[in-house]
């Protein structure tokens, strides 16, 4: 496999923006937004296309929680701080997720030439969940990326993506100090 730039410029943003994340620095989401649109490109080029299409939603995501963590404070007009996940909003995301990865997967399977349409979808959907919470800054996004990052380690490692690979195990310990660096702005 020959060395790919823009993967490379990926991993560079996709470190840069999580960082500004961990921070708390609304610089995240445009820093993001190039991931994103470079990751576009990557998961078409190998196949992925339920991470493609994630992708395209991160699109629309990022502009949400750019927008939220702007104007999303308790009067509309301030900076939204970090919340805690409510259990019903917990339990209608585990029953939406249970519930997508089937489907997402068998479109995937009889639609597509994916590789791995279950994994694929798996990951979509709760990177889909995650992404949203943290639009919301929403704690418990950090579980949640540490979840799903352990399963794109292994997925990009399987596909040869072994920048990515390290990206996602770096997320692992980005989304670790997210967790605690955010818990402690809630104190």
């Amino acid at each position: 496999m020959e060395f790919n730039w823009i993967e490379v410029c990926g991993v560079i943003f996709g470190v840069g923006g999580v960082w500004l994340t961990i921070r708390q620095n609304i610089w995240c989401w445009p820093v993001g937004l190039v991931n994103i649109i470079l990751n576009l490109y990557i998961f078409f080029q190998v196949r992925l296309y339920a991470d493609m299409g994630l992708q395209a939603f991160y699109v629309i995501l990022s502009c949400y929680g750019w927008y939220q963590w702007r104007h999303g404070g308790p009067d509309k007009k301030s900076e939204l701080p970090v919340s805690r996940l409510h259990l019903r909003h917990g339990l209608a995301l585990v029953f939406t997720g249970t519930a997508a990865i089937p489907i997402v997967g068998w479109l995937l399977e009889s639609r597509t030439d994916a590789d791995i349409p279950y994994w694929d979808s798996a990951t979509t959907v709760i990177s889909l969940m995650a992404q949203w919470l943290m639009a919301r800054k929403v704690l418990e996004c950090w579980l949640v990326w540490i979840a799903v990052d352990t399963l794109y380690v292994a997925i990009y490692i399987y596909k040869g993506l072994y920048p990515t690979s390290g990206l996602y195990a770096l997320f692992l310990v980005l989304a670790t100090l997210g967790f605690i660096e955010w818990k402690k702005s809630l104190q």
